[in-house]
């Protein structure tokens, strides 16, 4: 499923949600967003390089870093439940996130737990049960996918929003409104897009000594209000 490129003829059916323009034939998503279509909105985002993630007000988000201090997820956080954003490299014409469902299915399957495909407001998803650190404790979780240009977005929403459609709600609009930079590297499908810390907040944390080779713990951090911390709030 190609989203924000493929071309379509005229008379085809356009899937909810999705506006066609006539005079380009050209898929326009209601997000989330290439920034080759992004809208100007005037939203505040978090500009990762790789992703640029909306904050809407009384939403955190956080990055996750890796033992080597490499940027590798955001975490958007809302009353308890998170959303866990990733971006990878896809191919220039096929998406992948039918084969990427199928392998989340079988992996959970095979560790005691669960999935179901359905039709979600970002096409087909997920409604899983994860395993726990108890035998045979799950507990609910949602994955979202995207492919759009040469990228693929993936979510997975965990706590009371997996479930709750109104407490999703906000977590909902952190997915639709992130913009994926593929940029024009060539990269292997299924590479993780390169992800860094926001300018103000990697200054702050070298200032603090905060990102070191021992990490592995999402950093928080507001650079445009409490200083060496990696968790914007607005």
């Amino acid at each position: 499923m190609a989203f924000g490129r493929k071309k379509r003829d005229r008379d085809e059916p356009v899937t909810p949600g999705v506006e066609v323009r006539p005079e380009t034939v050209r898929v326009v998503t209601a997000g989330p967003w290439d920034p080759a279509d992004l809208p100007v909105d005037g939203a505040a985002r978090i500009d990762l390089g790789g992703m640029q993630v909306l904050v809407p007000s009384g939403v955190e988000v956080r990055v996750e870093v890796s033992p080597e201090g490499q940027v590798i997820a955001a975490t958007a956080v809302d009353r308890g439940s998170s959303l866990q954003l990733n971006a990878f490299a896809a191919p220039r014409a096929d998406g992948i996130w039918a084969d990427v469902r199928a392998e989340i299915v079988e992996a959970l399957r095979g560790q005691g737990g669960s999935a179901e495909e359905v039709e979600g407001v970002f096409g087909p998803e997920l409604r899983a049960r994860v395993p726990g650190n108890q035998p045979g404790q799950t507990s609910p979780a949602r994955f979202l996918g995207t492919d759009g240009p040469r990228w693929f977005l993936r979510g997975m929403i965990t706590g009371p929003a997996s479930t709750d459609a109104a407490q999703a709600e906000r977590l909902l609009s952190v997915y639709r409104g992130t913009v994926v930079v593929r940029g024009h590297e060539a990269m292997a499908p299924r590479d993780p897009l390169p992800l860094r810390l926001p300018r103000e907040a990697a200054d702050a944390a070298d200032d603090a000594g905060e990102v070191d080779s021992e990490g592995g713990e999402p950093l928080d951090l507001n650079p445009f209000e409490r200083g060496p911390e990696i968790t914007e709030t607005r």
